[in-house]
């Protein structure tokens, strides 16, 4: 046998392989809903007419493309074409990201400081994570990002843009963003850092609890317990009640969502989840014990707020446990669950919806809050009131020559947080009715 036609064969026997192992892995799970043994191989004649497609299509390519292709990355590569066309969320692991996403659950790791999807072939913006080098470089919720390093992002995968933004602590990063509201696109330069994620912050704003959960980590249910306990001691008997700011914050964890909803409720669902089977209902409860100790709870949210923090927020709303203030949330009401492929790649692959205990969808509605409270800025209006200064004649003042103390103006905080002071307002009132009531 010559050498072109020995090549002939093993194309040939690299066609049959190809063809072997994809029939085989979709038949090595169940054929779906048909019953009958007729339908049954119906179905398996139409997959196999299917993956004998894409076989012959993988073996073309790899026999007469312009140059030499990687076997490994043109499967990987289709793999995530597939998980691609699904959803935003649906993605093939390599065994690298494996590890990040490991790292990333347990509170720290390596990058900007962002929470990522994509939208329209772009990177959107979830929401730049607290105190990481996003989020001090002015990076906001909705952002989309364009360009990285000078690259088009247009025709990458999720996995791959991220991919393209991680890299050596220390190193910069030139990302292209277009931002709602902007006219043309500007360039913001972020410099890498090791992130570490303080999942809670909490705060005493007088008698106010203020807790701060910016994701859903392993210690969030721990960090929002010792948090109470020490905020309980440090205001005493006087605590009014309780703001949980989850304003920008991605999600994460769906069971530390569930303990901290369990922490402010007695009774009832928190969360159920919906697979494409409707009869597979997950429904997650509420055990005895309130950490509020039934204060009022006021919920902070935005269009940052998503996933994980859309349960949180859902589970107080829907059993009037809590108020929920700012604006419309995010919407991603989808569970994403791992499975374990070969050579330690694993798939994220969406398998079901969150529902909230009144059964409401959250997928790309988000939550409504009880109190719309967009974001505001103080400002110091303008204004044409005359004073004594102004008129004709008028005695001067025989202190000094100077404007005194009296005649200034405080100028109001640069940084004030409008929405919560709004939650803060709305607490105390609640108190003083309450007090009125007794």
């Amino acid at each position: 046998m010559d050498g072109a036609e020995q090549g002939k064969e093993q194309r040939l026997m690299m066609k049959r392989i190809i063809r072997v192992a994809l029939v085989s892995a979709l038949l090595a799970g169940p054929v779906g809903f048909l019953t009958t043994t007729a339908q049954a191989q119906q179905t398996k004649t139409y997959d196999y007419d299917l993956l004998t497609l894409l076989g012959d299509a993988i073996a073309k390519i790899r026999d007469s493309y312009v140059e030499p292709v990687d076997d490994a990355k043109l499967i990987e590569a289709a793999v995530n074409g597939m998980l691609k066309s699904l959803d935003p969320h649906s993605a093939f692991l390599p065994p690298e990201q494996v590890k990040q996403m490991q790292v990333s659950i347990k509170g720290e790791f390596g990058g900007l400081g962002i929470e990522v999807t994509m939208e329209d072939g772009y990177v959107k913006v979830v929401t730049p994570i607290d105190d990481t080098p996003a989020a001090r470089a002015g990076v906001q919720p909705n952002d989309l990002i364009t360009h990285i390093d000078g690259e088009a992002v247009l025709g990458l995968s999720l996995t791959e843009a991220v991919k393209k933004m991680r890299g050596a602590v220390g190193t910069d990063i030139l990302l292209m963003v277009n931002r709602s509201g902007v006219a043309e696109p500007f360039e913001i330069t972020i410099t890498r850092a090791v992130i570490k994620v303080q999942s809670v912050r909490a705060r005493a704003e007088g008698n106010v609890a203020y807790i701060r959960i910016s994701s859903f980590s392993e210690q969030t249910e721990s960090g929002l317990r010792k948090s109470m306990r020490k905020l309980k001691e440090e205001i005493g008997d006087d605590i009014a009640g309780v703001i949980l700011d989850l304003r920008n914050n991605p999600g994460g964890l769906l069971d530390q969502a569930i303990a901290v909803s369990d922490a402010f409720l007695d009774r009832g669902e928190i969360v159920s989840t919906r697979a494409r089977d409707v009869t597979a209902i997950e429904r997650y409860n509420a055990k005895p014990g309130d950490l509020a100790s039934g204060l009022p709870v006021i919920v902070l949210i935005n269009g940052g707020s998503a996933s994980a923090s859309e349960i949180v927020a859902g589970a107080l709303q829907d059993h009037k446990r809590a108020i929920l203030m700012g604006t419309k949330s995010f919407g991603k009401g989808s569970v994403q669950s791992i499975m374990q492929l070969g050579g330690g790649n694993q798939l994220k692959l969406t398998t079901a919806r969150y529902y909230t205990p009144s059964g409401n969808s959250i997928q790309a509605k988000g939550i409504v809050p009880d109190v719309d409270v967009p974001q505001a800025r103080l400002e110091l209006l303008e204004t044409s009131q005359r004073s004594e200064a102004d008129l004709r004649n008028r005695l001067d003042n025989d202190t000094s020559a100077e404007t005194g103390d009296g005649d200034t103006v405080a100028e109001p905080e640069q940084q004030a947080d409008y929405q919560l002071q709004r939650a803060l307002d709305a607490i105390r009132t609640i108190t003083i009715a309450r007090a009125s009531l007794k």
